[in-house]
């Protein structure tokens, strides 16, 4: 048998889904190795850099180290912050990298387009990270729709439910709570979202309209006496969801999440006296929204929700309304339900084989998807191109343009600058 080619990858950013994806490699030898790490935190750099044997000289502190010498590997695998992925990914294009992209693609629709043009001029492979099309759960419903199981799309409805805890820790306290460092909540935590039901339509966006806000996480919510830091004497810290020492002390999947799992208690006690992660969550300078509902008009009449919402336990439902019947998927249970109305009316429960790795294996699939591609030399072998991405993101800008100006918009008003540009 012919032995399947290798690739050698840099790291820019070392963060958990930085790490993630170096896991992967390290436990997948076959599809390659991390060559170089780009990170500013030592302690995270470090972690990468031993677990595939990086040389002192293939470590750096930046990822314009990186960048401005001559092509270190195949590829990127770019998880730097989201206001980064716009000056990274031009540059490693350029620079003749292939790239796997975190999302979101970029923090406007001008980057989006740049970074699509790069990738065009420089016919590169590029995957943008939306993991959830990869989802086993996900790519069977995409099926059974594509087969005509339930007649025509007319209507559907996706949630995503944050978790308050999560949110807390995410976008309140923590590197996705202010949209001028980072992104708007819809495009920094749900564009994964917006891009799946879009897929599953499979058809132009023509308008949305879309309501949220930032309810429960500002100072007018917060408890009677609460200071402005948990370690602060907090008088109902014992009650508190929200508690530092609860989230970040003890034992929590967050704080596994920031590193915290490798230091001691008195490390982590020192850590919540100093650290942002220590604030109250109400006493924050978070300006995202904790809650928010997109209205979809897709082609052909097709109409749709999305609910974002803080508060409730962390997990998302899809539900699909044909003609001729309909679907309901947990992607938490791998568990999708069919009902038929025409001919015996069947009601069946199909139970997709769970699989390890971050998003349901989504993530697992993403880096098997993006190898496979650069094997075959083949851009569009990946699901989530720049090209695909541009378009989805488009819609995630025009429904927060929505919101902002509480009115509908047509989706055609953020793509005429693309088609003029294009000219």
């Amino acid at each position: 048998m012919k032995q399947q080619k290798s690739f050698e990858f840099v790291v820019l950013g070392c963060g958990q889904r930085g790490q993630l994806f170096a896991d992967w490699l390290h436990e997948h030898p076959e599809a390659g190795r991390v060559v170089a790490v780009a990170e500013p935190r030592a302690d995270r750099r470090e972690i990468v850099a031993k677990q595939h044997a990086v040389p002192p000289d293939m470590q750096f502190e930046r990822w314009e180290q990186v960048l401005e010498r001559p092509r270190l590997a195949d590829a990127a695998i770019n998880t730097l912050m989201d206001r980064l992925h716009a000056p990274s990914a031009i540059k490693a294009l350029d620079a003749g990298y292939h790239m796997l992209l975190e999302k979101p693609m970029a923090t406007t629709v001008e980057d989006c387009i740049a970074i699509d043009a790069a990738r065009r001029r420089n016919k590169r492979i590029v995957s943008v990270c939306h993991s959830l099309r990869y989802h086993r759960c996900y790519a069977e419903v995409k099926r059974l729709l594509d087969a005509g199981e339930i007649g025509a799309l007319v209507s559907f409805d996706q949630v995503e439910c944050v978790d308050p805890v999560h949110q807390a820790h995410s976008f309140v306290r923590g590197n996705w709570g202010v949209e001028g460092k980072s992104a708007f909540m819809l495009l920094a935590k749900s564009c994964h979202d917006i891009d799946l039901v879009a897929y599953m339509v499979g058809k132009p966006c023509l308008r949305v309209s879309s309501f949220g806000h930032r309810s429960h996480f500002r100072k007018e919510q917060a408890p009677a006496g609460a200071p402005m830091r948990c370690t602060d004497g907090c008088p109902v810290e014992v009650d508190c969801p929200y508690s530092a020492y609860k989230v970040y002390v003890e034992n929590s999947p967050y704080a596994n999440l920031i590193g915290l799992h490798r230091h001691t208690r008195d490390e982590r006690l020192k850590f919540i006296h100093e650290a942002p992660y220590g604030r109250c969550a109400y006493r924050c300078d978070n300006d995202v929204v904790d809650h928010q509902v997109v209205n979809f008009e897709f082609a052909d009449h097709i109409t749709g929700t999305f609910t974002m919402t803080a508060f409730a336990p962390g997990g998302r439902q899809m539900r699909l309304h044909g003609t001729h019947g309909y679907i309901t998927a947990d992607p938490g249970t791998n568990t999708i339900t069919l009902k038929r109305f025409w001919g015996t009316g069947t009601r069946e429960t199909i139970v997709i084989p769970p699989q390890v790795g971050g998003h349901g294996g989504g993530d697992d699939n993403t880096m098997k998807c993006f190898v496979q591609a650069m094997r075959t030399n083949d851009p569009k072998a990946v699901l989530t191109t720049t090209e695909e991405s541009l378009r989805t993101h488009t819609i995630t800008f025009a429904a927060e343009l929505a919101r902002k100006e509480c009115r509908v918009v047509e989706v055609s008003e953020l793509t005429r600058p693309i088609r003029k540009r294009r000219k």
